[in-house]
């Protein structure tokens, strides 16, 4: 087991995981500059919560669902420590780690900044894996089965939830069509901080695992384990 003075000690003597360790905050950064606040926009935009509560609230559910998150399962960290082998060698794994943390930030601050729509998720995984290809050459460095389930969950988020949206809405609209417009405004600004409080959770849940799991691959490859996926 690591201790906290042992991982500062080995950032100490390998500069490398200490860049890895910063980039990788970098990436935390630009994604909750950009994705997270995604969970509350609705609701601060309707005015059913203030800006200051809202982004204490997605602080403290950011953090609630990734932890929690933790304690039930670290799927999501496994598929990403998973999807690609960066080869025999730590020192160039610890390398292949910063480039890729320095195209996620790359591009994010760029997208952001031409008002680009982007899923620093994807940068993260696609930032491995041209990583992994540098070190090896070929595409045997990519695991498809892990990769797979990236794709497969990209198809279902879209299509599912566009199919989801529409039904619900078509739903209220029937469901609520005499109700009084006040009292429903009211309903639904309590359910919008709600709906938003949960968004915040699963972005943690989900982003804090995939950010993390690059720290602890780096902590792994200083301290001399192997850098095969």
């Amino acid at each position: 087991m690591i201790t906290l003075g042992h991982f500062f000690e080995m950032m100490v003597a390998n500069p490398f995981l200490a860049l890895v360790v910063v980039l990788v905050f970098g990436c935390i950064f630009v994604n909750g500059a950009t994705d997270a606040a995604n969970a509350i926009a609705e609701a601060v935009g309707t005015r059913s919560i203030k800006v200051n509560h809202a982004i204490i609230m997605s602080v403290v559910c950011n953090f609630v669902g990734l932890v929690a998150m933790c304690l039930i399962s670290t799927a999501v960290a496994d598929t990403i420590l998973g999807m690609v082998d960066f080869g025999s060698n730590n020192h160039e794994a610890l390398v292949a780690l910063a480039a890729g943390c320095v195209g996620i930030v790359t591009w994010a601050v760029g997208a952001w900044a031409l008002g680009i729509p982007t899923s620093e998720s994807h940068a993260l995984i696609a930032g491995l894996t041209g990583a992994a290809l540098a070190i090896h050459g070929d595409f045997g460095a990519v695991n498809w089965g892990e990769w797979s389930k990236v794709l497969i969950g990209l198809l279902f988020s879209t299509t599912l939830g566009f199919a989801a949206g529409w039904i619900i809405v078509k739903a209220i609209n029937k469901l609520c069509v005499n109700v009084d417009r006040q009292r429903a405004d009211e309903m639904f600004g309590h359910l919008q901080v709600v709906g938003s409080a949960f968004v915040a959770a699963m972005h943690g849940a989900q982003d804090g695992q995939k950010f993390m799991s690059i720290a602890m691959l780096a902590i792994a490859l200083s301290a001399g384990h192997g850098a095969a996926g």
